[in-house]
């Protein structure tokens, strides 16, 4: 049972990794430093990019329960 649950853990690692980093960055250059970037105020997420934001909450969700699964049935 965990070594089933480690392999849908690995899997819904790669899946999260994936979706954070398809998300579009706000933090352009310029904000590095601490100064402000053109882009860098708030936006509404629309179509694909909300979509890949809700998925992303959903699969951090599903990651942190089969964690703890794990955790207790270890």
């Amino acid at each position: 049972m965990v070594t089933i649950l480690s392999i849908i853990q690995i899997i819904l690692a790669v899946i999260l990794i994936a979706s954070i980093l398809l998300q579009r960055s706000s933090a352009g250059i310029g904000a590095l430093g601490g100064g402000d970037s053109v882009d860098a105020g708030y936006h509404t997420r629309r179509g694909f990019e909300k979509t890949l934001f809700n998925a992303t909450i959903i699969n951090s969700v599903a990651f942190l329960v089969v964690s703890f699964i794990i955790f207790v049935l270890a």
